[in-house]
């Protein structure tokens, strides 16, 4: 039974809400202004049909939308798009009494995305491959995904093939795949146990297809090309399943921002290192200690800073900055720091950052919420707010990167 519902604003997660006297309905695919219809099951719906469409309306640009739970909002015109991004953002901040004149958003290009995480299943059918409907555990099969690189979406029958050969559960498994300066690299996780004549053939499948390398829960099976990336010009051989930006772009404009903000910095922490997206660029002109808590990632910043030429200093310290975060007094030895953490924050970090005299400060974050706590913490440690910038690699998606830089004095010893 379908229910006549008027739309007052866009949500969080993208997802149109209208108030009601039981409370807020929150129908996806819905805009402000608009009068829909939707089936009502408790706090949600879903969309039968708009009766008045909002002027923001516009077409999808992919057959999938509304079945795949890859994207929220591509129904939505771009520069509202732009401003619900940036909003995000602007509001994580009040929630914490944080004042800032909050820049424009960094748009993203659709087909950037170089890294992308496929669900695949065995079933009566056949191989099921593709991303999984929003609140569900239905894999939608895909043939176009217009926020994908081109590298990717040309290989999406070959990589369901690969799928099949791997294979050996009946439940649900993940494969990642990253474009890299070497061709594609696939990282398999929960598939079951390969046997010897499953490797072989999935590694013969891998050297005929020109894939980079497979790797299964961490495994290399086979690597014909070592997959590389570039950071700032510094070649880095990167870990099955490495963490990178999601889009090369908007790695490149959050390291220009963070690169201008720590430019005076002679010696620079750079905190959730990774494999050196930021430290390897700002060791062209700061010595950087790079402190990380996964084992593969420093050593792979650690070779490519060994290989690389024109570098200052770079040291590694592996560290999980959540059980043990660097102290104020060692962070006093840094004159710039760089914090890039999970979707969780670094708040026990961030205390200390606050009780340190570390200048030059820039934060980065892929969840607006944990970043506002986060800054909040600083601000009443003494640091100044500069600026925030909000950066976009997850197009039509609610999720928005962004990056805050702060000053403060420091105290004369």
């Amino acid at each position: 039974m379908s229910t006549r519902f008027t739309i007052a604003k866009l949500g969080s997660q993208g997802d149109g809400i209208a108030e009601t006297e039981t409370g807020e309905v929150f129908i996806p695919f819905a805009l402000p202004g608009e009068v829909v219809t939707a089936a009502r099951e408790k706090d949600r719906a879903t969309l039968m049909s708009v009766l008045e469409a909002s002027p923001l309306r516009v077409d999808p640009p992919c057959r999938h939308f509304g079945a795949c739970g890859g994207c929220a909002v591509q129904h939505l015109e771009t520069e509202a798009y732009n401003r619900w991004k940036r909003e995000k953002v602007v509001h994580a901040l009040r929630s914490k009494g944080i004042a800032c004149d909050v820049g424009a958003l960094v748009p993203c290009a659709p087909h950037t995305r170089r890294r992308v995480v496929f669900t695949a299943r065995r079933s009566e059918a056949g191989m099921q491959f593709g991303f999984v409907r929003a609140l569900s555990s239905e894999i939608i099969s895909i043939e176009e995904c217009p926020i994908s690189a081109p590298q990717i979406v040309a290989a999406l029958d070959r990589l369901k093939a690969l799928a099949g050969l791997i294979c050996t559960t009946t439940k649900s498994f993940h494969m990642a795949v990253t474009v890299t300066g070497s061709g594609l690299d696939v990282a398999v996780h929960d598939s079951g146990k390969l046997g010897e004549n499953q490797r072989r053939v999935a590694s013969n499948f891998v050297i005929a297809e020109g894939l980079a390398r497979l790797s299964v829960d961490g495994e290399i099976i086979i690597e014909p090309k070592k997959p590389v990336v570039l950071f700032g010009g510094v070649a880095v051989a990167v870990p099955p399943g490495a963490f990178l930006q999601a889009t090369e772009a908007a790695e490149q404009a959050m390291a220009n921002i963070v690169g201008q903000h720590l430019a005076r910095a002679k010696k620079v922490a750079d905190l959730f290192a990774g494999c050196g997206s930021f430290a390897l660029r700002l060791a062209a002109r700061s010595e950087v200690h790079a402190v990380e808590g996964d084992a593969a990632a420093l050593s792979a910043l650690d070779r490519a800073f060994r290989f690389a030429s024109g570098l200052k200093r770079v040291t590694g310290e592996r560290r999980d900055l959540f059980r043990r975060p660097l102290t104020f007094k060692e962070l006093n030895a840094f004159d710039g720091l760089v914090f890039d953490p999970p979707r969780a924050g670094a708040e026990d970090q961030s205390k200390q950052i606050a009780r340190s005299d570390v200048p030059l400060v820039a934060a980065v974050s892929c969840n607006p919420v944990t970043l506002a706590r986060d800054l909040r913490i600083l601000l009443d440690g003494g640091y100044a707010l500069k600026s925030v910038t909000p950066i976009d690699q997850f197009l039509w998606s609610p999720h928005v990167e962004a990056v805050a830089l702060l000053e403060k004095p420091r105290r004369r010893r």
